[in-house]
This record gives structure tokens, sequence and C-alpha cells, in this order.
């Protein structure tokens, strides 16, 4: 019989995603069968400090699964990895992982930065590499590249922090005549609608930038849309598959942070009440999305299905969705056919695959 795989799963961190990604990670630990893999926590608290093992949940302030006090009773366990302020780059440090599961969202942790930690350490890992991260993470970015794979999108704005601070009333025209109100006020760089709001005119506008501008130096405005809030999950490295079509309907004005994860009166309708054609269509652009820009692994994208016209425009890919046994990505797949815990054995799986094709090619 071969060993178990140990799996390095990830969780916390430094964004304002921190607690969400506690959750996640609950839900996947629980959920990775014990016949086949050895888990090893590894928690990153707000500060950055890393820790392992059942102290990764005492430095949290959560307490661990039952599962895992069980498989970490016996000896060693805990002290397979040294981490400190930032994880040591020593061979003996990649050798005590066969894979790695990021659940990190938003910033530090969904960007790239991780991701290139994991490459320097030759270390296999869920989910995209640096390039897709990065992408998927600044909203600007992405907005070039689904433009450039030819995707429809709702009209925006990108400007610089300093440029507002420099002439604010200018920019406030421009935007104002490119998009009129109401509109929506975004930091480019963070995610599950942390700094977002709704401007509808100049004074509430202003408010908005600059509450955004607490979360980023890159800002996005965009036009708001009377529309439906469709999203797909993809799961996959270079032939994805795309789930069913699953609907948002929100609680609050818009899916905030609030209405995600606090109040629990969003509804998720899965799937989405859609025609045949409009389900292949937002399939079809969601795999179109996912490879422009290189994603592999795992990806929730979200579109807006304007009530007006019927058409669809893309939102934002997100490369590390919520995780949790309620999160929509993992509902997505579950009512395609794959529940939660064969989902976590295919992404590993995905995660070896691409790993491996990467280390062939340096050969």
């Amino acid at each position: 019989m071969s060993r178990k795989l140990r799996v390095g799963v990830i969780f916390g961190g430094k964004s304002g995603e921190h607690e969400v990604s506690i959750l996640s990670a609950k839900s996947v630990i629980e959920n990775l069968n014990p016949l086949l893999y050895e888990i090893l926590p590894i928690g990153i608290t707000k500060e950055g400090m890393w820790h392992t093992g059942i102290g990764a949940y005492t430095a949290l302030g959560t307490e661990p699964p039952k599962q895992l006090l069980q498989q970490t009773n016996h000896s060693g366990s805990e002290s397979m990895i040294t981490f400190g302020p930032a994880p040591t780059l020593t061979s003996a440090t990649a050798e005590a992982i066969d894979v790695v599961i990021p659940v990190l969202h938003g910033p530090y942790g969904e960007d790239g930065t991780v991701q290139g930690l994991f490459e320097l350490l030759n270390i296999p890992y869920v989910g995209a590499g640096v390039l897709a991260s990065a992408v998927g993470m600044d909203k600007a970015m992405m907005k070039a590249v689904f433009a450039q794979a030819g995707l429809p999108q709702c009209k925006y704005v990108t400007f610089l922090r300093s440029r507002f601070d420099k002439s604010p009333e200018i920019l406030l025209d421009e935007i104002e005549e490119t998009l009129g109100y109401p509109c929506f006020v975004k930091p480019a760089n963070m995610g599950s609608s942390v700094g977002i709001s709704k401007a509808k005119d100049r004074t509430s506008l202003k408010a908005a930038i600059q509450n955004a501008a607490k979360y980023d130096r890159k800002l996005i405005v965009e036009e708001a849309v009377d529309a439906r809030e469709i999203e797909v999950a993809v799961l996959g490295n270079d032939e994805p598959r795309t789930s069913v079509p699953g609907e948002i309907i929100s609680s609050s004005e818009f899916y905030d942070y609030n209405a995600k994860y606090n109040d629990g009166k969003s509804t998720l309708m899965i799937p989405a009440d859609l025609t045949q054609e409009q389900t292949e269509t937002v399939r079809h652009m969601a795999k179109i999305a996912f490879q422009a820009i290189d994603g592999s692994g795992l990806s929730r994208v979200d579109f807006f299905l304007e009530r007006k016209s019927g058409k669809f425009l893309i939102n934002e890919i997100n490369t590390f969705p919520g995780f949790t046994i309620y999160s929509m990505y993992p509902k997505l797949w579950e009512a395609t056919g794959i529940p939660y815990d064969k989902l976590l054995d295919e992404l590993i799986r995905l995660a070896l695959e691409r790993h491996q094709e990467k280390n062939q090619m340096g050969e």
C-alpha cells in the first residue's frame, strides 16, 4: 500500500478575508479523505506569522477540527515543517509536503505572491500559477485581458489614487461623463467585495473613491447595470470543464461583503433559471475567461445577465473562490455531479499533473 500524500493546507493570511479563509480551510480539512491524505495545517496570522499543526489553530484563535486532533496525536506531526516570520526555504521544508492547498483569499495569497514561493520551493500546489493569480486579482489587468479575448464587459474607468489626490474634480467630471450614475467603485486588488461602494451622486462618488483608496493605489469605477448575477465554476488545467450555472439573489442592494458572509439572507439558485442557449453561452464564456488568464486548477467566473438586452457581461474571475461547504464553487460542482470530497481529490490530482508537466519541460 502506498503511503498517504502529505497535504499542506495553508489558511488565514494578511488580507481582509482572513476569517473567510479560516472557514474555507476548516471545510477543506474536514473533507479530505483521511485514508488518502496526511493533513499538515499551516496558519498565517494577520501579522504574517506562520504556524503549523494544532498550533496553527491556537495562534489563529480557533478550535482544530476533531479529525485533525485525532491525526496529530502521533509523534512528529507538529514538527514536520518549521515556519517562522516567513517560511524557511530549505530542502527539508519542500520534502515535508507533497502538495499544498493554499486556501487563501485576497492579497498575499490569491495574487501570485505565495504561488511564487511554491515555485521557488518546487512544491506542487492547487490552483492558478503566478501569472494567472496576479491577473485574476488585479481587476484592471483582468479587464484588459478579457477585452483582448473578446469578452463583453460593462463600461469602466481605472486610475491611480495619486491622480485622484492631485486633481479630484477633473477625475470626477470624467467619470460622470463616461459612466454616469449609479456606479460602483472598487479597489483593483481586493476580493469579496471589500472596499466596494455604490455611488449615486458626486458626493457619494467622492466618498466611495476615498474609501476604496484605503485598500489599494489602483481603483476602478464601473457603470451599474440592471442585471442578474450568474456564476460558473471551472475545473481543470489545459482542458477545463465548466459547471452548471448558479445565480446569486442578494439580500442587499448589491452583493457586498455583508450580504456574502454575515447576514445569511442571500440565496444561491443552483442551477440558475436559464434557457439551454443561455446556459451553453455562459459556460463557454467562463471557459474562455479561464483560458485567457492561463488559469489552472479552479476558478469561479462571475457574470451579469442584463435584464433588458438578455446579454451576458463578464464581471470577474476568482482564482481561489470561497471554499466552505456552503460556498458557491463547491455547490456548483455538487450540482454538476462532483461532491465536495471528490472535488478536493480532483484538485490535488490536477496540481500534481501540472507540477509534473512543468518539471518534465525543465529536463
